[in-house]
Parts: C-alpha cells; structure tokens; sequence
C-alpha cells in the first residue's frame, strides 16, 4: 500500500502523512485522508507532483487557485458568467496592486 506525505510546495513543509486517499470535493476542495479515514481538507491548493516512489505528493497553496479551478471548469462547460469572471480579475487585479 502506497502511503503518501503530503507537502507544500512554497515552504517544503509537510501537511500529513500516511496519507491514502487524495482527491477533490464537488466544491474543488483538496482533501486528504489516512487509513482510518481521518485527514484535512484545504480550500485553495493544486497537486503539482506525485510521486509513488518516493510516497510524496506536493502541492500549491493560494487563495486564487479554488477560483481559477472554478473559473477554468466552467469556462470548459461553457457554464461561465460575466459576474464570475470579472470577479476573478478584480481579485487578481487586487493581487497585482499588493505586488508593488
């Protein structure tokens, strides 16, 4: 059985371990379980790397990506409103200002 660490990306800090179960919720949540079906969730995070090898599996944290994943999956589905997408550019617009 392949029993994954879970670990972020932008500090190389591990979130958990002996970790089975990966995958995302209806609402594009990362969650995460062990073996006795306890674990985490996190609200915005992309899985950049698995790795069975060396039982890692990385990933991203930021407020944008649950948007993003939103925005893209409903661009695909063709469901996508203009209200949605203009919030997401003020909200990067938002993060453009912060970066000066």
């Amino acid at each position: 059985m392949c029993e994954f660490k879970i670990i972020n990306k932008s500090d190389n800090s591990q979130i958990a371990e002996d970790i089975l179960v990966i995958s995302y919720t209806d609402t594009h949540e990362l969650v995460f379980k062990d073996v006795l079906g306890m674990g985490d969730k996190l609200d915005s995070a992309l899985i950049l790397e698995v790795n069975t090898l060396n039982q890692k599996c990385v990933i991203l944290q930021h407020p944008l990506i649950k948007d993003f994943l939103d925005l893209i999956l409903n661009i695909s589905s063709q469901t996508i409103k203009q209200t949605q997408f203009d919030e997401f550019i003020r909200k990067v617009e938002e993060l453009k200002k912060n970066l000066k």
